[in-house]
């Protein structure tokens, strides 16, 4: 196994920020920004975005996914481990090709959906690939829940083995 952990960008944890959530979500907001926004991460030679509108507080819609939890877009809520960890997201992207990042396709309805999964440290990004030639950040998120990490395990597994 590689040491993910050379590449892996430091935990933004809101204690860095004296517990004042205002300079905190604007901390990872410029992370978000600078990694997405900014600039574009590859992945298989193709652009990596994100999804921008509706914005709210004017920040991208695709922010407020990656760092809420819950089904109702409406409803959902900050989670601070997806908080502390918006920085892997790119580097997943950039190190797909590290033996610890299990990678396999699946489809969710007519979607094409690519999974990057750093299982040892229990982090999931899920791409989905664009008629127009790109590809679009869809969610990541951490996968710390035992039957989370057994459904993944099974399907990269089937995935693997056909």
């Amino acid at each position: 196994m590689s040491n993910s952990s050379d590449w892996l960008p430091s935990l933004i944890e809101l204690s860095d920020y004296g517990g004042r959530w205002d300079a905190y979500e604007s901390a990872v907001y410029q992370t978000f920004r600078h990694d997405f926004i900014d600039s574009q991460p590859t992945f298989q030679g193709k652009n990596v975005g994100t999804r921008i509108h509706p914005k709210h507080k004017n920040k991208e819609y695709a922010f407020w996914h990656l760092i809420q939890e819950g089904n109702i877009e409406e409803e959902r809520t900050p989670d601070l481990r997806r908080c502390e960890r918006i920085g892997w997201i790119r580097a997943i992207i950039e190190h797909v090709n590290d033996p610890d990042v299990k990678v396999w396709d699946n489809t969710r309805g007519k979607d094409h959906r690519t999974l990057l999964w750093l299982e040892e440290l229990d982090f999931l990004v899920i791409l989905g690939w664009r008629r127009q030639g790109y590809w679009m950040l869809i969610t990541a998120y951490p996968t710390d829940r035992n039957h989370t990490r057994r459904k993944l395990l099974k399907e990269y597994n089937s995935c693997k083995k056909s």
